[in-house]
C-alpha cells in the first residue's frame, strides 16, 4: 500500500522511510554534512512525532560498536551516520568488525558537498574543499557488501531498501551509502513511499537434501565424530537445535579457536571445551559450523581419511583471500535448518547404531567431567594470588552473574571458568580484531536489552581503544548502566606471546623486555 507523507526536503524523506522500515536508533556523530538532518530531528521533536531516535556519539568507533551491539541482541538492522571521508576512516575498524561478524548495518556518511556555489548546501567552509576525495566508498568497500552515493531525492525509496535488503541477505553484512549535502538539503513537498517496501530482507538459506543425507550417513558410520562452532550461537534457536543433534548420536561439540557466541551448554556432557586439537587429529568425521578457524593447521591437522564437512551461509567464506581448511562437503545453508534436517536424517539410524551411541555418550562424559574438574582446580590453584590472576576474576564474574545477565568479551575473560547454559548469553569479539568494540558493544547491548545486566570484560589495551570517554559519556546521557571489567597486565599480551612464540630465544625473552607492548604507568582505570 502506498502512502504520501508531507516533508520539507530529502533528509526528512530519508528518515521518513527509515521510521517506516522499523529502524527505531539512528547512531550519529555529526559533521557539517548532518546540517538538514539536524533540523528534522528538531523538527520531529517539536512536533512530537514518532522517529528513529538520534544516539549522540562522541567518536565512531562507539558508534558502529554501538549499532554491533544492538543487533546482537535484536536482531534488527540498525543506522549509522558518521562526518564524510574523516568520519568513514574513523569508523572503518568497527565496520571490518561488523563485516567478519556479519552485521547489517547501514553505514552511512555525508559527502562533502559537491558544488562550490549555487545550490543549498554548497560549499561555505574551509574544509570543503580538502575533505573531497576521488573515491570515498573505497575506504571500506573491500568490508562491505554494497555502496553506492545517493544522487536523487527520486531514488531514496530505492537506495534505503536495496541498502537493507543487501545487508540482510544471508551472509549479512554492513552496506555504505554516501549523502551529498546538496540532496538531503534540496526541498520537496511530500514523499510517496510503499509501506514496509517491496525488497524482502532475511530468509533462510535450506540445505542440499542430497548432501544432508550423505552427511548422516557418514555420522551413522563414524565411530570418532567431531562438531566444531563458533558461531551457531548467533541464531538462539539454533542452540537447541545442536544439543539435540549431538545427544541424537552422542557427537562432542567443542568450540572453535574464535567463540562468538553461547553455542552449546557448558555443563551439558557432551561440552568437551575450548581446544578443538586433542580431538580434532583422532576425529573420522568433522561438522565444522560457522568456525572460521576451527583449529591451528600449525598445531593439528585432520587424518586424511577423516571428512570434513563445512556449514554456514557461505561455508567457503569467500571473502577471504586464504582460507585452506578442507570442505569434503560444503553445506551452504542456514546452521539451524540444516542441523534439524540432519538430526531427523538420522532418526532411522540410531536403533542399530544404540550400543556404539550409549557407549561413546559414557566415555564423552566422564572426559567432560575430567575437563571441568580440571578447570575447578585452576581457578583454586590461583584464587589468593596477588595480583589477581584473570582465572579467578572469571571465576568470579560467574559467581556473581545470574540468568539475566548478558557477558561481552573481547578477549579477556577466561571461557573454562564461566558457565553459560542460556542463549544469548554471552558475545565475544570479531574475527577481525579491531580492537575497541567490547564497551561500545555493551552500551547498543543494554539500548537493545534494558532490564538485563550487562558485564563487559576487556583488557586494558581494548578498553583505551574504546574510546572510554565517548562511551562513558553515552551510557550516562542515556541511562545505559554496565558494568566494565579492566583485565589490566599493563600491556598488550597477544603482542608479547606472539613475540615469544615466533621468538622463543630471541632478545625480548632473554631480557624479558618487550618494546611497544608495555602500557606503563597504568593509568587508574577505575576513575575515568
Amino acid at each position: 500500500m502506498q502512502k504520501t507523507i508531507p516533508i520539507e526536503n530529502t533528509a526528512q524523506g530519508y528518515l521518513e522511510l527509515l521510521r517506516d522500515r522499523g529502524i527505531k536508533y539512528f547512531f550519529g556523530n555529526a559533521g557539517t554534512d548532518f546540517a538538514s538532518l539536524v533540523d528534522c530531528f528538531a523538527k520531529f521533536a517539536e512536533e512530537g512525532k514518532p522517529h528513529p531516535k538520534p544516539i549522540t556519539v562522541p567518536h565512531e568507533f562507539p558508534a558502529v560498536s554501538m549499532a554491533h551491539g544492538y543487533y546482537m541482541i535484536s536482531g534488527e538492522p540498525q543506522v549509522v551516520m558518521v562526518h564524510v571521508i574523516v568520519g568513514t576512516a574513523n569508523a572503518s575498524g568497527p565496520i571490518m568488525n561488523a563485516a567478519r561478524a556479519h552485521v547489517p548495518i547501514i553505514f552511512s556518511a555525508g559527502r562533502t558537498p559537491l558544488t562550490e556555489a549555487g545550490m543549498v548546501g554548497s560549499r561555505d567552509v574551509q574544509i570543503h574543499w580538502a575533505q573531497e576525495s576521488f573515491d570515498q566508498a573505497s575506504l571500506v568497500r573491500e568490508f562491505v557488501k554494497w555502496d553506492y552515493e545517493l544522487r536523487h531525492f527520486s531514488q531514496l525509496e530505492s537506495v534505503v531498501d536495496r541498502a537493507l535488503a543487501i545487508a540482510m541477505a544471508e551472509p549479512r553484512g554492513p552496506v555504505y551509502l554516501s549523502l551529498p549535502r546538496e540532496v538531503f538539503a534540496e526541498t520537496h513537498p511530500e514523499i510517496t513511499i510503499t509501506t514496509g517496501g517491496r525488497q524482502q530482507r532475511g530468509g533462510k538459506l535450506h540445505p542440499d537434501p542430497d548432501r544432508i543425507s550423505e552427511v548422516a550417513g557418514l555420522f551413522a558410520e563414524s565411530q570418532h565424530p567431531l562438531i566444531i562452532t563458533s558461531g551457531v550461537g548467533k541464531d538462539p534457536q539454533a542452540v537447541e537445535a545442536l544439543v539435540a543433534l549431538s545427544e541424537s548420536f552422542a557427537i562432542p561439540v567443542v568450540m572453535g579457536m574464535n567463540n562468538w557466541y553461547m553455542n552449546f551448554p557448558t555443563t551439558h556432557p557432551l561440552h568437551l571445551g575450548f581446544d578443538p586439537a586433542p580431538y580434532v587429529s583422532e576425529a573420522d568425521v568433522i561438522l565444522v559450523i560457522d568456525s572460521d578457524v576451527p583449529w591451528y593447521p600449525t598445531v593439528v591437522t585432520p587424518k586424511e581419511t577423516a571428512r570434513v564437512i563445512q556449514l554456514r551461509s557461505d561455508p567457503l567464506y569467500s571473502r577471504y583471500p586464504l582460507r585452506g581448511y578442507p570442505a569434503d562437503i560444503a553445506l551452504a545453508a542456514d546452521p539451524g535448518a540444516a542441523i534439524r534436517l540432519l538430526t531427523d536424517e538420522l532418526e532411522p539410524y540410531r536403533g542399530r547404531e544404540e550400543e556404539k551411541i550409549n557407549r561413546r555418550f559414557e566415555a564423552l562424559s566422564k572426559e567432560h567431567d575430567r575437563q571441568r574438574q580440571a578447570w575447578r582446580a585452576q581457578a583454586e590453584a590461583v584464587k589468593d594470588d596477588k595480583p589477581i590472576d584473570p582465572v579467578w576474576v572469571s571465576a568470579c564474574i560467574d559467581q556473581v552473574k545470574d540468568a539475566e545477565t548478558i557477558l561481552i568479551n573481547e578477549y579477556d575473560l577466561i571461557p573454562t571458568q564461566v558457565d553459560l547454559e542460556v542463549p544469548g548469553s554471552f558475545f565475544g569479539s570479531s574475527s577481525a580484531s579491531a580492537l575497541g568494540w567490547g564497551v561500545g558493544a555493551a552500551l547498543g547491548a543494554r539500548l537493545a536489552a534494558p532490564d538485563k545486566t550487562i558485564i563487559a570484560t576487556v583488557g586494558d589495551g581494548s578498553y583505551l581503544f574504546s574510546v572510554p570517554t565517548a562511551c562513558h559519556f553515552v551510557s550516562r546521557a542515556y541511562n545505559l548502566p554496565i558494568l566494565v571489567v579492566v583485565f589490566n597486565n599493563q600491556c598488550w599480551n597477544a603482542v608479547r606471546g606472539a613475540t615469544k612464540n615466533l621468538h622463543p630465544e630471541g632478545w625480548a625473552v632473554k631480557n624479558n623486555h618487550f618494546p611497544l607492548t608495555e602500557i606503563k604507568p597504568s593509568p587508574a582505570y577505575e576513575m575515568i
